[in-house]
């Protein structure tokens, strides 16, 4: 059977397990807004799902993404999520040879959207404390030439949670500027984060922001995000999208429900997604692992095992049978994958005190025995 059934139908044993603690995709399991569902409601019940939306989205729904994320100068693009937007930017601002510059870790995608291309995937690694694990522009400049037409930054770094600091990135900014090249800075936790900087702040005529509703309002399943830029950019991503016809009506309706309220509601989420980051670090490190970026500035931790002398996909498959996902480390790098495990910790309360409680037992389990299936 060719991987890629194998790994859809992982996912479909997944999705199809009753009771499943979701704890290793960063979604986000907070009750949602009594005002997003009844929007969602609303919307079916007047028929609004017969109609395409507009090309680029519902004009109050843009204009809120724009206030929302403070680009004032920027226009929206509505997308079926951030990853659309993503694939859409390497396809429109990639072609074969150009050179695509990302850290490692990071989020695996966008760099196989250039490897598609033939672009060459230039990655920088930053597991490394001595940098606090994060991006350095001198880092960027030693790989810097005239191919480099794209910088990504997934910034919170997912799955790290670390934020590149302001004079950091001001100086990437610089170096992006001097080689002409596009910054993507995907910016899909931001709103977990405690202090951000935005590159389009430093250079707004090269900088896409990649923005999303999956995470932070916990519409993963509806597929909703967006792509900020300043027009002349996004003039290019309008000319040919992958989809022109509007993204889906009813997720525009949830979303524009959802940053109505989000000033009410949002800080709940955060209380309990901190919280839920303490426990499990007290919890993992009197077992002897480890939490190397605390608090984190997403909505998960990452977990290292490798000084307890833990596979992490034994880790994994060992929470597997207390029905609690989460994920192994190789699946966003090959190079460092065998340090860690990443849990999500935007869960109820009760989630997370599971796995707190679930976790020596399958730290044993993991020391003995191997995963015995195949993981995503």
């Amino acid at each position: 059977m060719n991987d890629f059934e194998i790994r859809n139908r992982y996912f479909d044993r997944l999705v199809n397990t009753p009771g499943l603690r979701w704890m290793g995709q960063n979604t986000n399991h907070h009750p949602l807004p009594d005002a997003v569902r009844q929007a969602m409601i609303d919307c079916i019940a007047a028929d609004e799902f017969r109609i395409y939306a507009p090309p680029l989205g519902f004009e109050d729904l843009r204009s809120a993404i724009v206030a929302d994320i403070g680009l004032p100068e920027a226009v929206a693009m509505v997308t079926d999520g951030g990853v659309e937007a993503l694939y859409h930017v390497c396809h429109t601002f990639l072609a074969a040879g150009d050179r695509f510059v990302t850290t490692d870790p990071g989020w695996k995608w966008p760099p196989s959207f250039a490897r598609a291309i033939g672009a060459e995937v230039v990655e920088i690694p930053i597991y490394d404390p001595v940098r606090n694990y994060r991006l350095a522009a001198a880092q960027l400049e030693e790989v810097a030439d005239g191919r480099m037409k794209v910088i990504y930054l997934v910034d919170p770094n997912n799955p790290l949670g670390t934020c590149i600091a302001a004079d950091e990135m001001k100086d990437i900014a610089q170096i992006a500027r001097r080689h002409d090249a596009i910054i993507i800075h995907d910016c899909t936790y931001r709103h977990f984060a405690e202090g951000h900087t935005l590159a389009a702040n430093f250079y707004p005529e090269g900088t896409l922001t990649i923005y999303s509703f999956s995470k932070w309002l916990g519409l993963a399943g509806l597929r909703i995000g967006a792509v900020l830029g300043v027009p002349d950019l996004i003039a290019r991503l309008a000319a040919a999208p992958p989809n022109n016809l509007g993204s889906n009506v009813i997720s525009q309706r949830a979303a524009m429900a959802g940053l109505e309220v989000k000033d009410s509601w949002f800080p709940d989420v955060q209380r309990v997604q901190r919280r839920n980051q303490q426990k499990i670090k007290t919890a993992a490190e009197e077992l002897g692992l480890h939490v190397p970026v605390y608090p984190s500035n997403g909505n998960f931790l990452v977990v290292e095992c490798i000084q307890a002398g833990i596979q992490p996909e034994a880790l994994v498959a060992a929470m597997q049978e207390h029905n609690i996902m989460i994920r192994q480390g190789v699946y966003h790098t090959p190079r460092f994958g065998d340090r860690f495990i990443k849990v999500s910790t935007s869960v109820p309360e009760l989630w997370a005190d599971e796995f707190c409680a679930r976790l020596p037992e399958a730290v044993q389990h993991a020391r003995t025995r191997p995963a015995a299936m195949k993981l995503f």
